[in-house]
């Protein structure tokens, strides 16, 4: 399982709480309300840049100690991450999709009571693409 660290830039605000920058990720940024809340955001914000770096076929910069920005009031620390975990538990989820079927069809279904279009229509989508029970993208 691979495993990332990068270092985060944690900067007091004036109004409270800390924000959160990564100077080898330009753009990905969080905020946290105290020092726990903003350890937590960052660590989901970079597991979900690298996730969509990744997705788009883009190269992450190189682990570890990054020269660059030097923070001003800010303190560094390093995050770590497990990008395989965050792209399965992204890939897994149940997202919603609207699809089109016959009005009498519907009512045929909902009538019989036990049909689960979700899990008919996932079970037809594995069989369609030749998919067995356990593949996975």
């Amino acid at each position: 399982m691979r495993k990332l660290m990068y270092l985060a830039v944690l900067e007091p605000s004036e109004n409270g709480g800390y924000g959160v920058y990564f100077p080898s990720f330009p753009g990905c940024i969080s905020y946290g309300e105290d020092l726990e809340d903003a350890l937590k955001n960052a660590k989901e914000a970079l597991e979900l840049h690298v996730f969509g770096m990744e997705k788009d076929g883009e190269e992450l910069p190189p682990s570890g100690i990054t020269v660059g920005e030097k923070d001003r009031n800010g303190m560094g620390i390093f995050i770590t991450i497990y990008p395989d975990m965050v792209a399965d538990e992204m890939n897994n989820r149940r997202v919603k999709t609207n699809v089109t079927i016959p009005a009498w069809l519907k009512d045929m279904a909902e009538k019989r009571g036990d049909v689960n279009l979700s899990k008919l229509l996932e079970r037809a989508l594995r069989e369609y693409l030749g998919l067995d029970s356990i593949s996975r993208p």
